[in-house]
């Protein structure tokens, strides 16, 4: 098994990867640090909880220490760009940049939108070595000629997939255009659409491809379980398993930021700490559920797919689909918030009749099936047929017995085949 120390890493920051428990690569480090290191570019695929944002980041931190003063720059200028989807994911980026980076003499800064730009501003007037940064910000502070990106050595894409289903892909076009044209490029993405193909080949120049998981592969350690109920009964049905078998930190994505406020306020009805994250809330008012979910106090966090980019949660047990996603795709990066570093977790679907496309889209993708399990009481009055269920489907089966209190399984006998 090889480690931090013999991939070629400097001794800070190996050690200050040991001191966090972290002594091993995973597949992706040990893939991917050698070749950023070397200097060339770099087309990753990745799916989450992989570790890649240290297969980025600790190489970067390497070669910058390296050459740290030993030329002189011009105030506000950046060496390494770090462009990614969402706020959350910025600041948890730069979070481990700065974890890596404790023992060495380099200066991160994140930019995000929803604060105010003038602080922002303030901090730039000094040189950065890693700027981690949302496209929309970093273009506001490229207007203001706030920041100077002359002197980019490097340039990281994180989820690029991403960007691209957000829109990004003019503004990053915008960004390219004033960095210099002889740098490292290193694009990480969980899926490689044929879009991502065209990114890259625009992009990056003769590059090393690395893969760890197959393409829209999900997590051999996650646990994948879609029940049929109808729509009206889906909140009540959430509720129900939540309860009833004691999950203690709940990720619910739903499609709509009407729909995370609405469900939120159902699940605190019925005496659970509840809350929503979405585009809509302050940068403040996510950043503080977020931590409160992580720290327990709140026991279901309720976002939208865009909301929960950046979410990372090393032992997070359970991931509700409250609504499937209308891009099948998503449903990986949902479901990859679970299962985490090793990890076990369990990832269910709560799926009504109106939604047999997506589901099928989802299992086209994964190319598997999922038998539709019905919970007892909740059972759904068109099946996904678009028939009424039997007379005798209808009736409730015996409960066969319980699970552990705890153990986030759904008990045999309270669920069967649809």
């Amino acid at each position: 098994m090889s480690s931090f120390e013999s991939l070629g890493l400097s001794e800070p920051i190996w050690r200050a990867a040991a001191e966090r428990g972290y002594t091993s690569p995973t597949p992706i480090q040990e893939q991917a640090i050698p070749v950023v290191m070397s200097g060339v570019d770099l087309l990753a695929g990745a799916q989450t909880g992989t570790g890649k944002t240290a297969a980025f980041a600790m190489p970067i931190l390497h070669k910058l220490a390296v050459t740290a003063g030993s030329a002189s720059r011009a105030p506000s200028s950046v060496r390494a760009l770090i462009l990614v989807p969402t706020r959350e994911l910025a600041a948890q980026v730069e979070a481990s940049v700065q974890l890596y980076g404790r023992y060495l003499p380099l200066r991160s800064l994140v930019l995000i939108g929803g604060v105010k730009i003038n602080p922002q501003m303030q901090k730039l007037r000094r040189s950065v070595d890693i700027l981690v940064a949302t496209p929309g910000r970093l273009l506001d502070h490229i207007q203001q000629r706030s920041v100077d990106l002359s002197h980019v050595e490097i340039l990281v894409l994180d989820e690029a997939d991403r960007m691209l289903d957000m829109g990004f892909i003019r503004d990053i076009r915008r960004i390219l255009a004033v960095l210099p044209k002889k740098r490292q490029n290193l694009l990480f993405s969980a899926t490689f659409s044929p879009e991502i193909r065209g990114l890259a080949d625009g992009l990056l120049n003769n590059p090393t491809s690395v893969e760890v998981a197959a393409r829209n592969a999900t997590a051999d350690n996650v646990a994948q379980r879609v029940f049929a109920v109808d729509q009206d009964r889906k909140r009540e049905l959430l509720s129900h398993l939540i309860e009833e078998h004691q999950w203690g930190q709940v990720l619910v994505f739903t499609r709509t930021k009407h729909g995370a406020d609405r469900l939120a306020r159902h699940l605190s009805q019925d005496g659970m700490q509840a809350m929503a994250i979405h585009g809509d809330k302050s940068q403040g008012a996510r950043t503080r559920a977020l931590a409160e979910f992580k720290e327990g106090k709140v026991q279901v966090l309720v976002a939208t797919d865009i909301a929960a980019r950046g979410i990372d949660i090393s032992e997070l047990p359970h991931v509700v689909n409250f609504e499937l996603p209308h891009v099948p795709e998503d449903y990986v990066h949902r479901i990859g918030r679970t299962g985490r570093a090793g990890n076990n977790g369990q990832a269910v679907s709560l799926v009504s009749s109106e939604e047999r496309k997506q589901l099928q889209d989802v299992e086209k993708l994964l190319r598997r099936s999922f038998d539709r399990e019905i919970v007892i009481g909740f059972e759904p009055r068109q099946s996904f047929s678009g028939h009424a269920p039997s007379a005798a489907a209808r009736r409730p089966a015996q409960a066969a017995g319980r699970g552990r209190p705890g153990s986030g399984a759904v008990p045999s006998g309270r669920a069967r085949r649809a």
